[in-house]
């Protein structure tokens, strides 16, 4: 038992000894190699660095150059990129020893650098063809002390002693695409500044940057530019005024990538005059998820033929060249017939697949033409799997890029020699979003080609080519599409939720004077919600989704019916008044109704349109008439222009009536006749005691009774000695109510009381 402990940590170190032993003891590698395809005059220079792996010293070590056999097909290529150790019999011999490196002693864990050049015509290359290219290490071991191979590294030498007789044709798609960057909201000044999420996007467009370089580098290579139109927009806002969000989600800050902005776009209009640009749909669209997982949502496909328009006018708009917008990409290049369906919807009639996704099933010897009939007027131009994903790697690491460099060019020519009397004409199209260094090491493959057996094509031109009649044209089923890349997709709700977005707007618009201040931002938010940028950051573009609601459904709250406390209504006509808030900077234009919930007993005047400016309230008044006393229920509800119910629900409030009976008019009309009667008493008796004062000549104490009298009736009310005809007669419930004004400011307070 001890002794078997005693063996379990030594275990780990005693496998990693067996790993580095034999020809793999020594790893060597390749950083670079010049020229990628010499001719016959040229140099070639060969540079690495070699590290010894195991845990002795290596003595006599040196570096040289093998030759081994052309390559036999594509699949050779491959197998042979992916083989490791020394085989002898398919390595070939060391070259003449005046073109290695000696260095010696190597003790282990140590690194040396190399570099050896040679004339290409002491190569002795043959025939045209795909070379496979070797760099060992031999030495000898403590243990096995005699000279041998200890550590290879291949490559790929294509040899072209002259140009192709016929060339293929070579359509390299550049795509200029980034994530999203903008959020919905603006700040309410009358510029509508933008916020972006984050400032990432000026270190991009900054010198050394991303998409710094891809302009650079693109500009004198053979390429068709495929360029995202959200990108443009982005752009070009950042050229003014932009604020950034702050990384704690409160307040903003100023953006400053302005200039290296303005830079950019300068580049990028002289680098794209005189190519092809195609335009994908604004935002980038995930036409997968939208045709696996959209179409279960009423509405969302229909965002794609606003991306398409609007992709046009942008790039117009801002680089002053009109570009096509009748190609649609899927996500690496992955198709069935629904996405098929989905992408050629919107006009789009040429969609760009890749051969790992429709494959050939018919056995031809040769890749064929890209182009092909797929049905319904609509062609599947058909990117080649191998050198669309050739750097797709870390090409930061100068190994790599020189491996993926030379075998982007071997596969190149190896299509040309599989039928060299057929001209075909071959698309590549890469990833999405090339590093730096991927797309370093993508310009330096197309330099590398100088048209010895490939000639440049465009993706218009590549689309119109005669397809082969041999190759595959059935587009796969839905069944078939890629686990991994299914499982990426948007889900269903997240286009439930961006229905829900596009609902709240188009309920919104309708009001607002100023239209393009919400619709555009808000539109092309809700486009960017289906970015194929989200697929890698799902948690991500829920929030997206998330703020974009939020901030609409705030911005609509702004317009809003001041709430109403309970009120009396006395009388039989009356008026209510209602007060419409309006907390936006811009005007709105609503129709505002007023609805009795008992029509029999209370009636309410006709709807009225209501102009409210920004940041006002407007009060507006409606008649009412009342048939019966007590209680009634009474709702208001805004309106859009074209009758749309505006808000969340009604507002109700309830509105207690007293109208006078005719009981009641009956009992005043019964005081008034006995204040009536009460008067002409007082006048008859007047009218007599004058007739006796002037019978008894005014002495004694009839005088001075009559007097008394006078003193009495003095003090009679005024009104009571007018005439009859004008006594006071209470006010009807029937006469017209007084004009109130339709402009009275401010909500009813508690407890309001409107009398007639």
């Amino acid at each position: 038992m001890l002794a078997g402990l005693a063996q379990i940590p030594a275990a780990p170190a005693a496998h990693a000894e067996s790993k580095a032993t034999g020809s793999r003891s020594v790893d060597v590698s390749i950083t670079s190699l010049t020229p990628t395809a010499p001719k016959k005059s040229d140099t070639l220079t060969v540079s690495g660095t070699v590290t010894n792996d195991t845990k002795g010293t290596v003595s006599g070590a040196r570096v040289g150059l093998r030759v081994g056999p052309t390559m036999s097909g594509r699949n050779a290529i491959d197998t042979t990129a992916h083989r490791t150790g020394y085989t002898e019999g398919l390595d070939g011999t060391e070259l003449d020893g005046k073109y290695a490196k000696k260095i010696g002693k190597l003790p282990a864990g140590t690194s040396r650098d190399f570099s050896l050049s040679i004339p290409v015509d002491q190569l002795h290359l043959g025939e045209n063809g795909v070379y496979q290219l070797g760099v060992s290490l031999t030495g000898g071991t403590s243990s096995q002390p005699w000279p041998q191979v200890l550590g290879i590294e291949r490559t790929f030498l294509p040899w072209q002693s002259g140009p192709s007789q016929k060339k293929s044709q070579l359509t390299y798609l550049w795509p200029l695409i980034s994530s999203t960057h903008v959020t919905a909201r603006t700040d309410n000044d009358e510029d509508r500044t933008p916020i972006f999420r984050d400032d990432r996007l000026a270190k991009e467009l900054a010198p050394g940057g991303r998409l710094q370089q891809m302009v650079a580098l693109g500009k004198n290579l053979p390429i068709t530019w495929v360029i995202d139109p959200d990108l443009l927009a982005t752009v070009d806002a950042m050229t003014k005024k932009y604020e950034v969000q702050n990384p704690s989600g409160n307040g903003t800050r100023a953006g400053h990538g302005q200039t290296v902005a303005k830079q950019w776009l300068d580049a990028l209009q002289k680098a794209v005059d005189g190519k092809q640009v195609v335009a994908l749909p604004f935002a980038d669209p995930d036409l997968a998820s939208l045709a696996h997982r959209g179409k279960n949502v009423s509405g969302a496909l229909s965002h794609l033929q606003g991306a398409t328009e609007l992709a046009s006018t942008t790039v117009e708009t801002i680089l002053g060249t009109r570009p096509r917008t009748d190609f649609a990409w899927p996500v690496e290049g992955a198709v069935d017939s629904s996405i098929v369906d989905v992408a050629t919807s919107a006009g789009a009639h040429n969609v760009i697949a890749r051969s790992d996704s429709l494959r050939e099933t018919g056995g031809l010897s040769y890749t064929p033409t890209a182009a092909r009939q797929i049905g319904g007027g609509n062609t599947a131009v058909v990117a080649d799997a191998r050198l669309s994903t050739a750097f797709t790697g870390d090409m930061s690491k100068a190994e790599n890029s020189t491996l993926a460099i030379q075998r982007f060019l071997a596969q190149s020519q190896m299509i040309n020699l599989q039928a060299p009397d057929k001209q075909r004409s071959i698309v590549v199209a890469p990833q999405r979003t090339p590093t730096t260094s991927q797309a370093q090491s993508m310009a330096a493959a197309l330099e590398g080609l100088s048209g010895q057996w490939t000639q440049p094509l465009s993706l218009g031109q590549a689309a119109k080519a005669k397809p082969d009649p041999s190759a595959t044209q059935r587009v796969p089923s839905t069944r078939s599409y890629p686990r991994s890349l299914r499982a990426r997709e948007l889900p269903t709700e997240a286009f439930s939720s961006i229905q829900e977005t596009q609902k709240t707007l188009d309920n919104f618009e309708p009001i607002l004077t100023a239209k393009y201040r919400v619709v555009t931002p808000f539109g092309n938010a809700i486009r960017r919600e289906m970015s194929t940028s989200w697929r890698s950051e799902a948690r991500n573009a829920a929030g997206f989704r998330h703020d974009v609601q939020t901030y609409l459904s705030g911005l609509r709250k702004k317009v809003r019916l001041v709430p109403k406390t309970d009120m009396t209504l006395s009388g039989r006509s009356a008026t209510i008044p209602v007060t419409v808030q309006n907390n936006l900077v811009q005007g709105v234009e609503l129709r505002l109704v007023l609805r009795s919930q008992q029509g029999n007993r209370l009636e309410v005047s006709a709807p009225q349109l209501v102009n409210v400016e920004g940041g006002h309230s407007q009060s507006v008044k409606f008649g009412t008439t009342a048939n019966a006393n007590g209680p009634v229920w009474v709702s208001a509800q805004l309106y859009t222009p074209d009758g749309q119910p505006y808000g969340d629900e009604k507002m109700l409030f309830e509105v207690n009536v007293t109208e006078i009976t005719s009981t009641v008019i009956l009992v005043i009309a019964g005081g008034v006749l006995l204040l009536v009667l009460a008067g002409v008493r007082i006048y008859i008796q007047r009218k007599r005691a004058a007739a006796r004062s002037g019978e008894d000549g005014g002495d004694g104490e009839d005088a001075e009774e009559a007097h008394g009298q006078d003193e009495d009736d003095s003090e009679a009310p005024e009104t009571d000695r007018c005439d009859p005809a004008h006594a006071l007669v209470p006010e009807q419930p029937s006469d017209p109510a007084p004009d109130t004004g339709s402009q009275s400011a401010g909500p009813s307070g508690s407890g309001e009381k409107v009398d007639h």
